[in-house]
């Protein structure tokens, strides 16, 4: 998937599961018309990943009389450390983005104001991670995975790696690249995938295997994916050289939904043995100056119009569990049975430190 397609279908490709340019409905705050004095817009402030179809952001505002301003501030850590360093007084009125990975940053530093969403009770228990203190509300999920180029391992008869263990092997060296764990989303995911699968005393010698291994890192997904991974779009018209990639369970639609002509078959594969389970948050943004409007924002997150939208907007799974899924969607993507996964009290208590060790160990 090159820049060009990465922005058009403005997938969470990442997230870290990843440029976009949502066409968002709706201008600027201000001006009479607002249901509570805070103007008729209501302001999302989201990672660069954020996309939704005009015709659903249409609805939102015939049902709610409100616009959607959407303000893209980066990758998802990125757009988390502005909202850090403005809160109290927000740059919008709701906040959508950050992750399970990085949830307990946002909490720590109040950036919320609780609020139980209209349909929370349609979003299973699973991904609720704040308990009964609902300052955030699930929105999506996905897995950040290992991606593999099909053609690239049929031509030389291998069989691609399936696991976490796989991919240190010496069949598969130099072929590896990540992203930077201290700066990326799915690399931070990537990592954490590590932990899970290996413990808090095995890790680091994984790691160190990877290293051996030749394993590549890079700042963040668009470049890892587009231009180092030899699946993708782009990567394919650069001549990139590293078959293996930390993406996304989803990458693999993409790269059917936007080819030309489109394929039976998707050029890329995942080893869903190497798969870290992501969900992604909204919330009412502390100090929003349009806070019925955000709550209102926030419902329609949750929305079955809403949830049925993703899918091939962001490339993410809907929460709500009687959202359906587009063909394209499940025919090309995978279901991942047992993802990785990290406590997220433990993720709280140990991300930092992690990300430190990780980036001495494999950085140095």
């Amino acid at each position: 998937m090159n820049s060009q397609l990465r922005r058009a279908v403005g997938t969470a490709l990442a997230t870290a599961l990843g440029a976009t340019a949502l066409a968002a409905c709706g201008g600027e705050s201000g001006g009479s018309g607002g249901q509570d004095g805070g103007g008729s817009t209501v302001t999302l402030v989201t990672h660069d990943s954020f996309a939704a179809s005009e015709e659903v952001l249409k609805e939102f505002t015939e049902q709610t009389g409100y616009t959607v301003k959407v303000l893209k501030s980066g990758d998802a850590g990125t757009a988390l450390n502005k909202e850090i360093l403005t809160k109290g007084s927000p740059q919008g009125d709701v906040f959508f983005g950050v992750d399970n990975t990085l949830l307990s940053r946002a909490l720590d530093n109040d950036l919320f104001t609780p609020y139980e969403a209209k349909g929370l009770d349609r979003v299973a228990a699973e991904f609720r991670l704040d308990g009964e203190k609902k300052r955030v509300t699930p929105v999506d999920t996905g897995d950040i995975c290992v991606n593999y180029d099909r053609e690239f391992f049929a031509e030389r008869k291998l069989e691609p790696p399936r696991t976490f263990a796989d991919l240190a092997e010496p069949a598969y060296k130099d072929m590896l690249v990540v992203e930077n764990a201290a700066t990326s989303s799915p690399g931070l995911g990537f990592l954490l995938g590590t932990v899970g699968a290996f413990g808090e005393d095995g890790w680091q010698d994984y790691w160190k295997k990877l290293r051996a291994n030749g394993v590549k890192v890079v700042d963040g997904w668009e470049q890892a994916y587009n231009e180092e991974f030899s699946g993708s779009a782009g990567g394919r018209q650069s001549g990139a050289e590293r078959p293996l990639v930390v993406s996304y369970a989803s990458s693999p639609p993409v790269e059917v939904l936007y080819a030309e002509p489109r394929p039976e078959e998707a050029p890329t594969g995942v080893a869903t043995g190497t798969c870290f389970r992501q969900i992604e948050f909204a919330g009412l943004l502390d100090g929003a100056k349009n806070e019925k409007g955000g709550k209102a924002l926030i419902d329609f997150l949750v929305s079955t119009a809403f949830q049925e939208d993703m899918p091939l907007n962001m490339f993410v799974h809907p929460v709500v569990a009687d959202a359906k899924l587009p063909e394209l969607f499940t025919e090309h993507g995978v279901v991942v049975e047992e993802p990785a996964t990290v406590a997220p009290a433990t993720i709280a208590d140990k991300r930092e430190q992690w990300v430190r060790s990780w980036s001495s160990l494999v950085l140095k």
